[in-house]
């Protein structure tokens, strides 16, 4: 697993490490069942607080990605297709929303956000 955290970023620690094993998770890049790093060995791999490590775990598991077996470990849990289709799409949401708020916060009407985004279609 390779996380890559910004100690700058406006975002949490934990929510960065969070959204990435998400990411790892959806991708299939981390399968279920697999055992995730413990909480000690990827605090001191990351150089951050094994608490901000475990909060992120915790956090992960309250939305049913992980499931931790006290005393074994934490696991990727088993994941059902539709539920993480709709998680990729609250992200994106999430985006967006964000994206919006920014745009709309200096100034930006509704008809200069539709024009970016067409202009970012475009491009693809």
């Amino acid at each position: 697993m390779h996380i890559i955290l910004n100690n700058t970023s406006m975002v949490p620690i934990y929510e960065q490490l969070m959204d990435q094993i998400k990411n790892e998770i959806l991708k299939g890049s981390l399968q279920e069942n697999e055992v995730l790093p413990s909480v000690r060995s990827l605090s001191a791999e990351l150089r951050i607080s094994a608490l901000t490590v475990k909060k992120a775990y915790d956090r992960l598991e309250e939305e049913g990605f992980v499931v931790t077996v006290h005393g074994k470990g934490t696991y990727v849990a088993a994941t059902d297709r539709q539920l993480a289709l709709e998680a990729r799409k609250k992200t994106v949401e999430d985006d967006f929303a964000a994206a919006v708020s920014k745009a709309r916060a200096v100034g930006f009407s509704k008809d200069d956000i539709l024009e970016i985004v067409k202009i970012i279609l475009e491009d693809d």
